[in-house]
């Protein structure tokens, strides 16, 4: 029963060893001094591979924009659809015509009311005028026969007579005075307000001009033949009928299919290493089988988050395609890519679980005589179970898989016999490990 049993607590640490196996990525060989498991240093070939997500895009595009000639906001009564094939000249977008007839349903009125307002002024202007001239007339007439009339001759009148006469005459000539003043500022008070309202009539004119423009701008043509790729916001989304959009807002854009490019998006924690130049390969998602030659042409400077409120940051990458097959890329088409940002034929490769960090420095645990000694390393890009060794190693140099002075776990001993944990299994029952 001993025997049994030392046999079984033995499986454990033989299953630690295997296991270790099972997951070591490296092909040295591995083995174990004693109870510590070791590897075996080698050149291997070495590439960090990162994944990527994205889009294809046309490299040229011609955009189709909101007209700049005519003041907006506009509102989208109708969209070509997203990829349709479109020609020289044909319409793809109209515009809510309803609060540009508004508008110059609006000027109109403004017209006409301008225009009745100086009928009205002259007219009124006209009858004030006369007024004043007869006004005026009366007051030259009252002056003649004031000046007739005047009581001078001191011999006849009375000295209160002739004063108040020379009164009576200065109080005409002061209201014939102020009936040719009264003409002269009625005059320029009409042609004040004509020229006000000429200005409100031209401030509608021109309202109507600018409406009749925004009328005739209200269907957007295709400038040449091509397939039309709905322009997405921030949010990824395209424009739909009901957007408000403003002058000169693009809209979406007819594409140059001969040549295209992968915009594709990179985990922030994943772009060590990633500059232009480095090789890369392209897969469409309808086309999965076939994989397309690329290289990175442009990184972001700044990592961004490509969903609203998220904390995952991505670095937008540019991918330059080797050669571009029309007959199967289409702009705005889903791609999965790879890149190569680390490629070395020959590179010393070891298990992450081989290194440790003793006082800040990276040390691995090298075989030397019948025990093992802390070496420093320094370390180049790894992956997620390896990692390379710049220096400090050797190829053939064998390493700890665990710190050799810690001692492993060791499995509680049976209970002594006479316990109740040691009475004697039932006939035919496997032993408890």
């Amino acid at each position: 029963m001993k025997k049994l049993a030392r046999g079984w607590l033995a499986l454990p640490a033989a299953g630690l060893v295997l296991a270790l196996g099972a997951f070591l990525p490296l092909t040295g060989s591995l083995g174990a001094r004693g109870d510590v498991p070791v590897v075996t240093v080698e050149k291997q070939p070495f590439v960090r591979r990162v994944p990527a997500q994205g889009n294809l895009q046309a490299v040229r595009a011609t955009p189709v924009s909101v007209p700049m000639g005519a003041p907006g906001p506009f509102r989208i009564g109708w969209l070509a659809p997203d990829g349709t094939r479109v020609q020289a000249g044909e319409v793809v977008i109209r515009f809510d015509p309803s609060a540009i007839e508004k508008q110059l349903t609006d000027a109109d009125d403004d017209l006409r009311q301008a225009r009745l307002k100086i009928d009205k002024s002259q007219v009124e202007s006209l009858a004030e005028l006369r007024k004043l001239e007869r006004d005026a007339e009366m007051a030259r007439v009252e002056l003649d026969n004031a000046t007739q009339f005047a009581k001078k001759d001191e011999m006849i009148y009375s000295r209160g007579e002739i004063i108040e006469s020379t009164i009576d005459q200065e109080l005409v000539e002061r209201k014939a005075d102020h009936a040719r003043k009264a003409q002269r500022t009625q005059k320029q008070l009409s042609g004040t307000e004509l020229a006000l309202l000429r200005i409100e009539m031209r401030q509608a004119e021109a309202k109507i001009q600018q409406a009749r423009r925004s009328l005739q701008a209200l269907a957007v043509t295709a400038p040449h033949d091509g397939v039309l790729v709905l322009k997405r916001g921030w949010r990824g989304e395209p424009p739909r009928v009901g957007d408000t959009v403003w002058n000169g807002q693009p809209l979406a854009e007819i594409p140059d299919l001969s040549t295209m490019e992968a915009e594709v998006f990179v985990l922030e924690a994943d772009a060590g290493g990633l500059t232009p130049g480095k090789r890369a390969t392209v897969s469409l998602e309808s086309n999965p089988g076939a994989s397309h030659e690329a290289v990175i042409e442009r990184v972001d400077a700044l990592a961004k988050p490509r969903i609203q409120g998220s904390p995952v940051q991505y670095f937008g990458v540019t991918l330059k395609l080797r050669k571009t097959d029309p007959k199967v890329m289409k702009p705005g088409q889903r791609v999965q890519a790879t890149l190569y940002l680390d490629e070395r034929k020959e590179a010393l490769l070891v298990p992450r679980q081989a290194v440790f960090e003793s006082e800040g420095k990276r040390v691995v645990y090298r075989r030397k005589g019948a025990g093992f000694e802390p070496a420093e390393v320094q370390l180049g890009p790894g992956t997620m179970g390896r990692v390379v060794v710049e220096s400090g190693l050797r190829a053939g140099d064998v390493l700890a898989l665990r710190d050799p002075a810690r001692r492993p776990e060791k499995p509680e001993k049976a209970s002594e016999e006479g316990s109740p944990s040691a009475a004697p299994a039932a006939p035919g029952a496997a032993p408890a490990p």
